[in-house]
C-alpha cells in the first residue's frame, strides 16, 4: 500500500523546536471520515475541532467535512474537492488529489478513535508548551502595572480552559450499566449503619429526610443574616470530617468523608475557632477575649490535638472565581486523601470567569459551575445563599424559594434548596413593654417554646419530600443538633 509523503510546515523547516505533533495520525483520520462518514459519530465523544490540528489544511479538511457530514450529505474525496476547490493550501499539497491519496490510503476506520485522541493530546500538548511560554514572558516583562499575584490568577484561569478543552462528553450509557449503579446505591445504604444512600450529615433528622448527601447533587443552604447558616454548614463539615477520622472498620468512614470548604468570607482561623468552639463545648466569645479559665483552656487545646488530623481543608481565599473554585476542588480530588464533599459560604461571593451584562447572569454561571463541579467530582456540593431583605417585611418570617436572590438560575440549578430559620430570633425582637403584663407573660411563654430550637426548611428536593426539619441550636457554641423529642427524653435518640 502506498504511503502518503508528509509534508513539512514551517515550524519543522526552521531552526524552532518542533512542536509535538502526527501528521500520519491527522491523514489517517482524515482519510477514515472521507471513506466512511460513520467515523464522525464513532470519534464525538473527543471533542476534536479545527484548532487540533497540526496541519492547518488539515484542520479546514476536517472542519469542511464534518459540515458536509452533519447537513446529512455524503461526503468524500470527490464531494470534498469541489467545495475546497479554491483553497490554496489544498491546492499546494495537490488538491482533488491529495484528498484522494488520504481516502485510499487510510488504513482502518476502526481506529479512527484511536487516531483523534492521539491528535487531541497532542494538541493540547503544544497548547500547555504556549502557555507556558506565555506565562514565561509575563514574568519576565516585569510590568508594575500587573503584579506576580495577578500574572498566577491569569495562569491559573487559562490552565483551567485548557483542562475544560479535554473534557470528553460521557455520552449515552447503557440502561444496564444505569441499573447496576442503582442497586450498587441501595446495597450500600441496606449495609450501612445509618440505612443511609448518601453521606451523612450528623444531623439524624436531617439525613432522614434527605437520605444523606448525595454524590453529584447541588445542595443550597439560604437564610438571613443570624440565622446561622454559617454555623450549620461548619456543624456538617466538622461532623462529616470527624466521622471519616474514626471510621477504623471497613465501610465505616463511608460515614464520613474528606471536606473541601471554600471559605470566601470568614478566615480559615476563624472557622477553626468556631469548630473548636463547639468541639471543646466552650462558648466563642469567651475564645475571641481570651476569658478562658486554666480548666477551659487545657480543654481547649486538648480538642485542638485531637483534631490536627481531621480531613477538613480549607481555602479561604476572597472573591475566587468559579473556574479556580473548580480547578483547586479537582486539584484536592485528585490528592491521595481523595474529597468526599464541597462546602462554599457562599455563593454571591464567587466571582463568574467575566462580567456578565446583569447579576442574575452572573449567579446563572456560577451555579451551573458548581452543579457542574458537582457532577465531575461526584461529590455533593453545599452552597451557602443570602436570601432578600423582603424576608422582613412579612409576619411569617419563615423563607420560601422566592426569597432566594437572583432566585431563578438557583433553584432552576439546584437539586435541594433549604432554608435555615430560627423563630427565637425573631420573637426576642418583639418583646413588649414591662408595664404590658399579659403580652410579657405571652412573649415568656413563647420564647420558653422556641428557645434553643431552630428549623431546616426544605422548599425543593428533585428527588425526595419538602417539609421541615427540627433541630436544637446552642448559640453559645454556634452548634446545631439533633433535637430530642418529648416521646424521646426517656429514651435513646434514634
Amino acid at each position: 500500500m502506498n504511503t502518503i509523503a508528509i509534508k513539512a510546515t514551517p515550524a519543522e523547516s526552521g531552526d524552532e523546536q518542533v512542536l509535538p505533533h502526527n501528521i500520519e495520525a491527522e491523514q489517517q483520520l482524515l482519510g477514515a471520515i472521507l471513506s466512511a462518514n460513520h467515523v464522525m459519530d464513532r470519534i464525538d465523544e473527543v471533542q476534536l475541532k479545527k484548532k487540533h490540528f497540526y496541519d492547518p489544511v488539515h484542520g479546514d479538511i476536517y472542519e469542511k467535512a464534518a459540515a458536509h457530514i452533519a447537513d446529512g450529505r455524503q461526503t468524500d474525496a470527490t464531494t470534498l474537492k469541489t467545495a475546497m476547490a479554491d483553497h490554496p493550501g489544498l491546492s499546494a499539497l495537490g488538491g482533488a488529489e491529495y484528498l484522494l491519496r488520504l481516502q485510499l490510503n487510510a488504513v482502518a476506520t476502526t481506529a479512527a478513535r484511536d487516531y483523534a485522541r492521539l491528535i487531541h493530546d497532542l494538541a493540547v500538548r503544544r497548547e500547555l508548551i504556549d502557555l507556558g511560554r506565555r506565562v514565561s514572558d509575563r514574568a519576565q516583562a516585569l510590568r508594575e502595572d500587573i503584579p506576580p499575584d495577578d500574572q498566577i490568577v491569569t495562569a491559573e484561569a487559562e490552565l483551567f480552559q485548557l483542562a475544560e478543552q479535554g473534557t470528553a462528553q460521557r455520552g449515552f450509557t447503557p440502561f444496564l450499566t444505569a441499573l447496576r449503579e442503582a442497586v450498587e446505591v441501595a446495597d450500600a445504604a441496606v449495609n450501612r449503619s445509618g440505612k443511609l444512600a448518601g453521606l451523612s450529615t450528623g444531623l439524624v433528622d436531617l439525613d432522614k429526610m434527605l437520605g444523606g448527601l448525595h454524590n453529584s447533587d447541588l445542595l443550597i443552604l439560604a437564610g438571613r443574616p443570624s440565622m446561622g447558616k454559617t454555623s450549620l454548614a461548619t456543624n456538617i463539615a466538622f461532623n462529616v470530617a470527624k466521622s471519616y477520622k474514626r471510621g477504623s472498620e471497613p465501610g465505616t468512614a463511608a460515614d464520613g468523608g474528606v471536606v473541601g470548604f471554600f471559605s470566601l468570607e470568614m478566615s480559615a482561623a476563624q472557622l477553626a475557632q468556631r469548630i473548636l468552639s463547639e468541639a471543646a463545648e466552650i462558648p466563642s466569645e469567651l475564645i475571641r477575649k481570651g476569658e478562658l479559665t486554666a480548666t477551659e483552656f487545657k480543654r481547649y487545646i486538648n480538642a485542638a490535638q485531637a483534631l490536627e488530623t481531621c480531613p477538613l481543608y480549607i481555602d479561604d481565599t476572597p472573591a475566587l472565581p468559579i473556574s479556580q473554585l473548580a480547578a483547586r476542588a479537582r486539584r484536592l480530588k485528585r490528592a491521595p486523601q481523595g474529597l468526599q464533599l464541597i462546602i462554599i459560604d457562599y455563593l454571591q461571593l464567587v466571582k463568574p470567569v467575566s462580567a456578565k451584562d446583569s447579576r442574575v447572569n452572573e449567579v446563572s454561571e456560577i451555579t451551573q459551575g458548581l452543579k457542574a463541579i458537582a457532577k465531575e467530582l461526584n461529590v455533593p456540593v453545599i452552597a451557602l445563599s443570602q436570601l432578600s431583605r423582603q424576608v422582613e417585611s412579612r409576619e411569617d418570617k419563615r423563607p420560601q424559594l422566592s426569597d432566594l436572590r437572583e432566585s431563578g438560575s438557583i433553584e432552576q440549578d439546584a437539586d435541594v434548596v433549604m432554608f435555615v430559620y430560627r423563630g427565637e430570633y425573631y420573637k426576642e425582637r418583639e418583646k413588649p413593654g414591662e408595664d404590658n403584663l399579659e403580652a410579657m407573660a405571652k412573649w415568656q411563654q413563647d420564647m420558653e417554646t422556641l428557645h434553643g430550637k431552630a428549623e431546616v426548611i426544605i422548599g425543593k428536593q428533585r428527588h425526595g419530600p419538602v417539609g421541615n426539619v427540627e433541630l436544637s441550636f446552642d448559640g453559645r457554641f454556634t452548634r446545631f443538633g439533633n433535637l430530642v423529642k418529648p416521646w424521646q427524653a426517656a429514651g435513646e435518640l434514634t
